[in-house]
């Protein structure tokens, strides 16, 4: 009689990622650090609360050519069901994130290392940034450089207007990584 064979158990790792909106200068980047176990539709929320994005809009994960995202919206393989340490991902490989199709925001998200889980820290957690991110339906890359562009000149016949929308507090240099941590931590309960 053949015996079963055994599953195979991996020892979860941690993920230290870089994820990098595309094609803004300077760049808008975070570096932040995840179990291995974690399944994409927790890397996207993860990843919401890092950018600062309002996850109100579709998205999907490209690995190695896959799409993967919410099988309710049909965007790909079902992001639920794929943890990343089943990926098959190493130290230096990139992948992508995109975020509302209409504005089409992409994001690479490089693997910069794979660590020893540390048992005293809580994961995910954000290391750094730099930038805030842009403000949500801004008419995407092309609309958010209008954007900064009038935010440079106040007497701009669109300023008042647009100050009125994004806020006034809105500061594209401005990036708080306690408060996206106090939010990391809020979402693991």
């Amino acid at each position: 009689m053949a015996k079963n064979p055994k599953k195979e158990t991996v020892t979860p790792v941690v993920y230290q990622m870089r994820i990098t909106l595309k094609e803004i200068k300077p760049p808008i980047w975070r570096t932040f650090q995840v179990k291995s176990d974690i399944n994409l539709k927790a890397l996207h929320k993860t990843i919401q609360i890092v950018m600062g994005w309002t996850d109100s809009h579709l998205h999907a994960f490209i690995i190695f050519g896959i799409s993967y995202g919410d099988p309710n919206q049909e965007v790909g393989l079902d992001e639920k069901k794929y943890r990343l340490n089943k990926l098959n991902l190493r130290e230096k490989d990139k992948f992508f994130y995109v975020y509302d199709f209409g504005d089409n925001w992409e994001h690479q998200i490089l693997i910069e290392k794979i660590l020893p889980i540390d048992e005293k820290a809580q994961y995910p957690v954000c290391l750094k940034g730099k930038r805030s991110c842009p403000p949500e339906d801004c008419g995407g890359t092309c609309g958010y450089a209008d954007i900064l562009n009038v935010l440079s000149d106040s007497n701009d016949p669109e300023y008042d207007e647009l100050v009125e929308w994004i806020g006034e507090d809105y500061d594209s240099e401005w990036y708080d990584i306690e408060k996206i941590n106090r939010q990391l931590r809020s979402s693991r309960k």
